[in-house]
């Protein structure tokens, strides 16, 4: 029968996710001998084409994408604040926002309790105040302390600063104590000089009125037993009197420990006193970075009554992150002067951004608003202007920066419909909300995808299926839940059949299963038009077999007409040149028995005639009695003419010939 013609209708498009080689490669592969059913063309090898592309340097600098940090309320990098120009740290500004978060979802501080603790506050404020009217009352303000650090809020800030008081104050009754005993050491050794120096004066007299008594003792009393006194010598020569006595080197050994323990107990007061003070500002320096500025200013106030000298230098290594904090930024050693007026500086500004947020929220101005209240946070989350904040302003920065965020995840989750609903919604609460970077985001990666889509399409129809999903691929990485994605799916699965017939097709040569081709030959020719490899192998294996099937047909009829040996002949000559198709083999199998004694003969002859030497003789009498067995046999027939040929001569050949013609 005539082998099918492909259909004329055009490919439908095929499946992008199913990798499919080089037809050509894929035949190779395969290893079909020669004189088969189907015999791939051998590979040409492809002429090198001179390489004229530019090579340009790799970029290994990967382009930043816009989507994360369109519209961030802080800079991400920024992780201090500058008041009074000093840069103070905020520490991790995930942490920040996340405790912001956190802070716009609680209620105001105004419970009875928190009310008192302000005022409270404020009172011992007022009270150690320089300002105050009768001067500052230390132990006043003291005992408002204890009553502060009672409200949870407060931390025991104030109690820590009461411990710190009285810690300070037992030092400096130790120092007033160590001066005391300075002044009584003083007196005693004034009162040694003056003994001493009285003594030596008065045994320098009496040795001038009584030359012959040096040493004041009576004539004759001298040891010895009425031995003759010694002779007067003056107290310049004798060493047991006036200032040569024993006695007043004692006094002035006793004057010089005592002018050494008054050295010892000025050093240890001095040092005490440091130390003292640099305990005492290690508090201040914890609290000012805790952003608790009111403790500062009243840890700065008694500091400035307790110690009176008039020294505020806070004493803190030169290379810590304090040190460095005002060193850097204004030029100057810290003190505790600087605390105090950067605390006030920072309560002002807290004040200020409360103002502002009030009067932007007024207007609708959620952005901005937003970001004033976590700079006003930010700085300071303790102070009152922040923490009595009515939780219905607070609600709506929350919603306001609960949709903000989410509009972040989604543009970096590539989810484009959600941050265009996201967006709308923003800029219908917000007036002020800077919409424009968000919007040519989402307009370009939906056009990138939609253009990727469309060349993937053309590519399809193209039937060049690695472009298509090289740009599929593309288009889903750009916006992985575009719609049109949907679409391209749909055109995908109504090509499902075709693909699936192309790959059955390319599955069937590789098993050399070309039975199956020829089975499903209609099905399989409208999924390969076009491409020129598979059509190719398409006709060899179609045609091979439509000869395989008419010879099977021509000996069926000569076996039902009882011709078994002309019917073995007519498939045994296609044997060698397709002995790889099954169904031939097994018609050849069935009519063995039936032909035995014609095969054997014809097996003996080709023995014979393949011998070295031939043993023409035995190979001609085998196929002239396969001949006879079967008169019309065209193996035998050509099995004689050439033993005949090889023993006559080629002009005696040629005359048989003509005889046997």
């Amino acid at each position: 029968s005539p082998s099918p013609t492909p259909s004329t209708a055009s490919d439908p498009p095929s499946t992008l996710f199913i990798a499919m080689k080089p037809f050509a490669t894929l035949f190779l592969l395969t290893g079909l001998a020669s004189a088969q059913v189907y015999t791939p063309p051998a590979p040409v090898a492809p002429q090198a084409a001179p390489d004229t592309t530019v090579q340009r340097p790799k970029d290994d600098t990967k382009a930043k994408s816009p989507l994360g940090e369109e519209i961030p309320m802080l800079d991400p990098s920024a992780e201090t604040i500058t008041i009074g120009g000093v840069a103070i740290p905020l520490g991790d500004n995930r942490i920040l926002k996340a405790r912001f978060e956190k802070y716009l979802s609680q209620p105001p501080e105004e419970t009875g309790a928190a009310n008192e603790y302000r005022a409270t506050i404020k009172e011992i404020l007022d009270t150690i105040s320089p300002l105050r009217s009768g001067g500052p009352n230390l132990v006043q303000s003291f005992r408002l302390l204890p009553r502060a650090g009672t409200y949870p809020g407060d931390a025991n800030i104030c109690g820590s600063l009461a411990e710190a008081i009285y810690v300070a104050m037992l030092a400096k009754k130790d120092v007033n104590g160590l001066k005391l005993l300075n002044d009584s050491i003083e007196q005693e050794k004034q009162k040694i000089m003056k003994e001493g120096d009285w003594a030596a004066r008065h045994e320098a007299a009496n040795r001038s009125l009584n030359p012959s008594q040096p040493n004041g003792r009576p004539p004759g009393g001298g040891g010895g037993g009425g031995q003759p006194a010694a002779q007067p010598t003056s107290s310049g020569s004798n060493p047991g009197a006036g200032t040569q006595s024993l006695q007043y080197a004692n006094t002035l050994r006793r004057i010089a420990e005592i002018e050494a323990l008054k050295k010892a107990n000025i050093a240890r007061t001095e040092v005490q006193t440091v130390q003292t003070k640099a305990q005492y500002q290690v508090n201040m320096i914890q609290w000012f970075v805790q952003r608790r500025y009111e403790h500062v200013l009243m840890a700065a106030r008694f500091y400035n009554q307790i110690w009176k000298d008039g020294d505020s230098t806070l004493r803190i290594d030169k290379n810590s992150d304090v040190a460095k904090l005002f060193s850097q930024s204004v030029g100057v050693n810290p003190t505790v002067s600087s605390l105090d007026s950067l605390s006030n500086e920072a309560i002002r500004e807290v004040d200020k951004y409360i103002d502002a947020f009030d009067l932007m929220l007024s207007r609708n101005e959620l952005h901005s608003a937003s970001q004033r209240l976590m700079e006003a946070y930010a700085i300071g989350e303790y102070l009152g202007p922040v923490a009595t904040l009515s939780l219905e302003k607070k609600q709506r920065v929350a919603a306001y920066v609960r949709d903000l965020h989410e509009l972040y995840g989604t543009l970096q989750a590539r989810d484009y419909t959600k941050a265009k609903e996201l967006a709308a919604r923003l800029k219908k609460n917000a007036m002020d909300f800077p919409s424009s970077k968000v919007d040519s985001a989402i307009a370009g990666y939906s056009l990138a995808s939609d253009l990727a889509i469309e060349e993937a399409k053309a590519h399809l129809y193209a039937k060049n299926n690695d472009k298509a999903a090289e740009k599929i691929k593309a288009a889903t990485e750009i916006w992985p839940t575009n719609p049109k994605l949907d679409e391209f799916r749909e055109l995908i699965r109504g090509a499902g059949p075709m693909v699936v017939a192309r790959n059955d097709f390319d599955r069937l040569i590789v098993e050399k299963n070309f039975r199956e081709i020829f089975k499903r030959q209609y099905e399989l020719a409208p999924a390969i038009q076009g491409d020129a490899g598979r059509e190719d192998a398409f006709k060899q294996v179609i045609g091979n077999l439509t000869k395989i099937e008419a010879a099977l047909g021509k000996a069926s009829e000569f076996s039902k007409m009882g011709q078994d040996y002309a019917a073995y002949e007519q498939l045994a000559e296609l044997r060698t040149s397709f002995p790889d198709d099954p169904k031939l083999g097994r018609e050849l199998e069935l009519l063995a028995p039936k032909v035995a004694d014609f095969t054997k003969a014809l097996d003996r002859a080709r023995q014979f005639e393949e011998r070295t030497p031939k043993q023409t003789g035995s190979a001609l009498s085998w196929y002239l009695k396969a001949r006879n067995i079967f008169p019309q046999s065209k193996f035998a027939e050509d099995g004689v003419k050439r033993v005949v040929s090889d023993i006559l001569p080629k002009n005696a050949t040629a005359s048989s010939a003509e005889v046997s013609e």
